[in-house]
């Protein structure tokens, strides 16, 4: 009787971390461990999907004003500069602070890449998912949208991909006709839907005499929000120094009235009259800009009014993110 042959499995090819895609959590690893994804390289990804990164934009040029287009402003683009030029047939790359329905980026036919930075992000890094949905619209065919998922753990950041020498200059836009090149001869579904994000949007201006301040227009009155690069509690004693001492204004019948806190960075908000426009407020800005860069080089105990002045700031200071 002839012997049975022993039968032998094909080995798997061995995959580097690098190389080990993100698949379901209770689908086998590829990596050919036999263990699912979750208990096995799964678990980087989870963690990473979970930390939450503070400062996502640090170290990028213009971080403040990226917090602002992330949390303030409504329309609003930038020319983005790769560090290693942009690729054969992108003319272009800009940030947008929002895309038609809510697209995280979008190839136009000409090949230029729009990519927007107010969309919800499936792990706690803004600056990895923004690099990972940017990375796939480069490669995307052109006139197709590019939709979110889930960024490798192990995949680069905006800090990875954008040129760090290069200027961030924000354009503020009064409406979103940026969407599309022509909106003089956009179709009739496009021309309503541009008129419902503009009726939806706040004007706002930002300032030219100061860095990352936008003045915006509301109903009853209107306000500056100020991103400031700031150590937070730094700030928030310098701020207190000049309410106590009536010098934390911006002319008659404005009001420093709290501040936000968004990635990592503090944003000190002024109400202003309606009347006062962005032209009326930058003198005043520049000269609350030299007020406040003394302040800071204070560090003497904050005085019984300093400290009052100071919790009433802390108190109506509100998280974005």
């Amino acid at each position: 009787m002839a012997k049975k042959r022993p039968q032998t499995k094909a080995k798997r090819p061995q995959l580097t971390d690098g190389e080990i895609p993100v698949v379901g959590a209770r689908e086998p690893c590829p990596c050919g461990s036999g263990r699912r994804y979750k208990a096995c390289h799964g678990r980087a990804a989870a963690q990473a999907a979970t930390e939450l990164v503070h400062r996502p934009f640090e170290g990028l040029p213009g971080e403040c004003d990226w917090v602002a287009l992330r949390e303030l402003v409504p329309a609003a683009t930038a020319e983005l500069t790769l560090k290693d030029g942009l690729p054969e047939g992108v003319p272009s790359v800009t940030l947008a602070t929002v895309l038609p329905m809510a697209w995280p980026a979008l190839r136009r036919d000409d090949g230029s890449v729009l990519l927007g930075l107010q969309n919800d992000t499936a792990s706690g890094d803004i600056s990895r998912d923004l690099a990972d949905t940017l990375t796939r619209a480069l490669e995307a065919q052109p006139g197709t949208p590019v939709k979110g998922r889930r960024a490798p753990a192990e995949g680069p950041r905006l800090q990875d991909l954008l040129d760090p020498k290069a200027p961030f200059e924000p354009v503020v836009h009064p409406g979103f006709e940026f969407w599309v090149p022509d909106p003089e001869n956009a179709t009739p579904d496009v021309t309503a839907s541009l008129e419902r994000a503009n009726a939806a949007a706040i004007p706002t201006v930002k300032l030219q005499g100061v860095d990352s301040a936008y003045w915006c227009e509301t109903p009853e009155k209107n306000h500056l929000r100020w991103v400031m690069p700031h150590p937070e509690e730094q700030l928030l004693d310098a701020l207190a120094r000049l309410h106590a001492a009536g010098r934390s204004g911006l002319g008659e019948g404005t009001r420093l009235v709290g501040s936000f806190r968004g990635h990592g960075l503090t944003v000190p908000v002024w109400d202003l009259p309606s009347g006062v426009t962005a032209d009326d407020i930058e003198k005043p800005a520049a000269e609350f800009a030299e007020r406040l860069a003394v302040a800071l080089t204070t560090d003497a105990p904050l005085t019984a009014d300093e400290r009052r002045a100071r919790g009433g700031l802390t108190n109506r200071q509100v998280t974005l993110s």
